[in-house]
């Protein structure tokens, strides 16, 4: 590839001394003023972007056209060529509750679903909510929601019209389609039903975009909502869920770390919440509701990786908690679910997962078995509880998904969909791997690989290394139409599995956060170096990829071992993390300061995130080629941190590489909402990593 004209290089940005001093330590952040005061207004209307900071951003979106302009064919090409692998008219496997089979599905140049419904096993079909006739007139439209009341009768959604997150609740009615007055304005993605389908409980955001008050709504009644709850702890997220057997609201209180759970009868709404235990530091819990008895997921007495205990409905409390599965390190208990006559609960171990199912009747076990080397999975609660039926899908890098239904009884399993690729694909000419990197501290990190089964494993090839490795996410090994693009072209595509996540336990996770966060970047950079050695690639033919908490990672990697990246595609890319972190009134900070530290009380939290905050420590060095993506109206990371790394690199960078920045000005962190649209975006990535490579030409 040929380096731009150094004369040529993109805007730069205005340096403005912005002085700060925590703990004794001055701080200039000359590129501040890319931060809007008025942000909180810009979330809900994008036009009132101070037309300075709009400017800046506009001419950043130009540069980067002119600089990927010549990747427009291939753009096109692998819009196309990923658009071919999506089966347009597609529709999901109806999940039955009651007399109704619900689904979702899309028609032939649809870019939103259709929420659909029939009678259980056939019959006509009612479209409840057409996705694509709602968005019509909107620049992004985002469907966050839908529930059903327990009746049938109504439907109540939630919208989003600016990617900022700030959802729009409405009610319709089942039968006629007819919107009611009804709506609710600031809601977030919790909605469920009581058990009358006539009062509908939402969580209401505060002008700080924090999910702050629960509210009771009843459908036809003049009065206004009731508040059931209202958190004033602004560290917390609050949540609202109904347990399998729709017999009681679960109000969840929760940070990264700690959660609350109370109870409130689904029978009366109006009733006070009941607590189930305490919060107290690092315990987290989850509940379900059993024929009058509790089931907790739990990590109380040391159980790191989780047990499960039982306690009485009426009296919850942890003094009443009996173990009926017991921790065992290194085996990590995700989640469970509780049906009438079946405890089923997702686990991994060994970065792999499993469903392992047990009769309430005896306590008998039984584990569905899978046998590929690598494989993602999942499993769906339904809507019912007198089922002896659970829906689980598999894939892998290799295998298109699989939605099957499992008789938790017979334990015969009955596949209902195979991801359909228009285009084809033939999982035969792929290879799909799981290997181990040697970390600098003697841990092992697993790394997934799929590559063609013609691709020279001599060190010739470029490779795609992605990673996120933050709040105990896990990234899956599942399969990824998108990728074959690039492998078709030559790339092995690789996931590293790095700490932070939680492929291998809690303590995967644990060991990389707060003051322990740079083995994430380490794991990663030895994720690459392991690949080089083992001649999947070589040095500076690595384009690594990451977004959100994994576009910090991207940010830290860049500085920490630039020569061995041939370029960085950061999304959304949480970069300014001291900033951020030093910012309480941004919506996501009191509740991230367990994840990261809070730099604002603690001087050893602030020279910990100092160190390895990614604008923070860029240096003049040669930094490899990096496109950074963001979104105007993205609640979860501000579009000024990529805009202030992008101009802090563009003047620090000794190399004359690439240094990209485009922003989605009618975006938020998710990007384009359309299923078509978002294609794009990911076509510009994987032109910008296939033009560093050299395969940009052809399409």
């Amino acid at each position: 590839m040929n380096k731009p004209d150094t004369l040529m290089r993109g805007p730069i940005a205005p340096r403005r001394a912005a002085h700060s001093q925590h703990h004794g330590i001055d701080r200039n952040d000359e590129y501040a003023w890319l931060r809007a005061d008025n942000w909180q207004a810009v979330m809900r209307d994008p036009e009132v972007l101070p037309q300075d900071i709009r400017a800046h951003l506009e001419a950043e979106n130009a540069y980067t056209a002119s600089a990927m302009g010549d990747t427009e064919p291939l753009q096109r090409t692998l819009f196309e060529e990923m658009k071919g692998r999506i089966k347009e008219d597609d529709s999901s496997v109806p999940a039955p509750d009651g007399s109704f089979d619900y689904y979702t599905r899309y028609i032939t140049g649809g870019q939103q679903p259709l929420f659909c419904r029939r009678p259980r096993g056939g019959g006509a079909e009612t479209v409840l909510i057409d996705g694509n006739a709602l968005a019509e007139g909107h620049a992004y439209f985002r469907i966050a929601q839908v529930a059903h009341s327990p009746n049938h009768k109504h439907i109540a959604y939630t919208v989003d019209t600016k990617g900022s997150e700030y959802f729009t609740a409405k009610v319709i009615d089942a039968e006629t389609g007819t919107v009611l007055e009804e709506a609710v304005t600031d809601a977030c993605g919790g909605l469920e039903w009581a058990s009358d389908s006539k009062t509908l409980l939402y969580v209401w955001l505060d002008e700080e975009h924090r999910p702050r008050k629960l509210f009771a709504h009843t459908i036809g009644e003049r009065r206004e909502d009731r508040l059931i709850h209202d958190q004033t702890d602004p560290g917390l997220f609050l949540d609202i869920d109904l347990t399998q057997d729709g017999k009681y609201l679960l109000l969840s209180t929760h940070d990264h770390e700690t959660s609350e759970v109370s109870l409130i009868d689904a029978a009366a709404p109006d009733t006070a919440p009941r607590l189930v235990a305490p919060r107290e530091p690092e315990h987290e819990y989850s509940v379900c509701h059993h024929e009058g008895r509790l089931i907790i997921l739990t990590n109380s007495s040391g159980a790191e990786d989780f047990r499960i205990v039982e306690a009485p409905a009426d009296d919850p409390g942890p003094a009443n908690w009996t173990e009926i599965e017991p921790h065992r390190p290194g085996r990590l208990i995700l989640d469970i679910i509780a049906f009438k006559d079946f405890l089923v609960r997702l686990e991994r171990e060994n970065g792999l997962p499993r469903i392992v199912i047990r009769r309430f009747a005896d306590g008998d076990e039984h584990e569905i078995a899978f046998d590929e080397e690598a494989y993602a999975l999942g499993m769906s609660a339904g809507y019912e509880y007198d089922t002896t039926t659970l829906r689980f899908t598999y894939s892998s890098m290799t295998t298109p998904s699989q939605t099957y239904d499992y008789d938790m009884a017979t334990r015969e399993r009955l596949l209902r969909k195979t991801q359909e690729i228009p285009s084809g694909h033939d999982p035969s000419q792929y290879v799909t791997r799981r290997v181990f990197a040697p970390a600098k501290d003697g841990e092992t990190v697993p790394v997934t690989l799929l590559y063609r089964k013609d691709t020279e494993r001599d060190g010739t090839a470029p490779l795609l290394l992605y990673g996120y490795g933050s709040y105990g996410i896990t990234i899956p090994a599942s399969f990824m139409t998108n990728a074959l693009s690039l492998v078709d072209r030559g790339f092995v595509y690789a996931i590293a599995h790095i700490r932070g996540g939680k492929e291998k336990g809690f303590s995967w996770y644990k060991n990389g956060k707060r003051q322990k966060k740079t083995n994430t970047f380490t794991d990663f950079i030895a994720a690459g170096e392991y690949l080089v050695a083992e001649n999947y690639t070589s040095r500076g033919r690595i384009v690594a990829h990451g977004g959100s908490a994994g576009g910090m990672l991207m940010g830290a990697v860049a500085n920490m071992a630039p020569d061995l990246f041939l370029g960085i595609i950061a999304e959304v890319p949480f970069v300014d993390v001291l900033t951020t972190m030093l910012d309480s009134s941004l919506p996501l900070t009191p509740p991230e300061w367990p994840e990261w530290g809070n730099p604002i009380e603690s001087a050893e939290d602030y020279r910990t995130i100092a160190a390895y905050s990614p604008y923070d420590n860029v240096s003049a060095q040669n930094y490899p080629n990096i496109l950074a993506v963001a979104g105007l109206t993205d609640p979860r990371v501000t579009y000024w941190e990529p805009a202030k790394w992008i101009a802090k690199l563009r003047v620090t960078d000794t190399g004359g590489n690439l240094i990209l920045l485009k922003t989605n000005m009618k975006a938020g962190h998710a990007g384009a909402s359309g299923r078509f649209d978002r294609l794009k975006e990911v076509a510009l990535s994987y032109a910008f990593a296939l033009k560093l490579a050299g395969l940009a030409k052809g399409t």
